[in-house]
């Protein structure tokens, strides 16, 4: 990778202003200083220094986001806030939300640039589990549990795959968890007006191993931990 590439994906500045700091003398490669941002360099081997600071490089990037309600799973938008406003320190400028959440439904959203993992977590043929936290406008019972299990009636040509209903709390305003391992389009709430009740607030709170974190508000990240990219790479 050419030195320059390097240091711009590093964050260090633009290609422009990567140049300028190169004639500064403020960049080592190996404990040698370098000016040309031509030099070629191995990410995995050498040595890159600005400032007296190693830089690591880092092929892909990983973080959860708590997304509130308000914005839409995309990288830009004419209209609305995008989940991707929240993220602002990231190193690479190629990242995307892993799915979509509904701009009125909250919860973990999969931030990253890695278009393998993206693409497993996605595909129909994977299954991934997802569950979310909901509140029902409506008394959520057992019936609804068994329905659930069976597949329901959404319009489609086939019924939804088997799901995992638990209820919370059964009342006029009920509270459920649900597992499905499809991502139909509003699919939790057009399952829920197929047994006659509707969805009043949908959070998502875990996608196949990884579960949103108590602690991270509404608007905010973190970076994965290692063994949270290790549970999803070997998921």
């Amino acid at each position: 990778m050419r030195l320059d590439k390097f240091l711009s994906e590093m964050g260090i500045g633009t290609r422009s202003e990567v140049k300028k700091l190169l004639k500064s003398k403020k960049v080592t490669v190996n404990g040698e200083t370098i000016t040309k941002p031509e030099t070629k360099i191995d990410t995995d081997k050498d040595i890159v220094c600005y400032n007296n600071k190693q830089l690591v490089y880092e092929k892909y990037e990983y973080y959860m986001f708590h997304k509130p309600a308000g914005c839409v799973s995309a990288t830009e938008d004419n209209i609305h806030k995008t989940v991707m406003d929240y993220i602002t320190d990231t190193v690479h400028d190629d990242l995307f939300p892993v799915g979509r959440l509904d701009i009125d439904t909250e919860g973990l959203l999969l931030i990253t640039n890695d278009g393998a993992l993206a693409h497993n977590l996605l595909s129909p043929a994977k299954h991934v589990a997802k569950t979310y936290y909901a509140k029902i406008d409506g008394m959520v019972t057992d019936e609804d549990v068994n329905l659930f299990e069976k597949g329901v009636d959404i319009g489609e040509e086939k019924l939804t795959k088997p799901a995992k209903l638990t209820i919370l709390k059964s009342k006029p305003i009920s509270e459920i968890e649900l597992t499905i391992t499809e991502g139909k389009f509003h699919q939790v709430k057009r399952m829920f007006e197929a047994v006659g009740k509707r969805v009043t607030y949908l959070k998502r709170i875990s996608m196949g191993p990884l579960v949103l974190s108590d602690d991270l508000k509404a608007g905010e990240y973190r970076k994965l931990t290692i063994e949270e990219i290790n549970l999803l790479i070997n998921n």
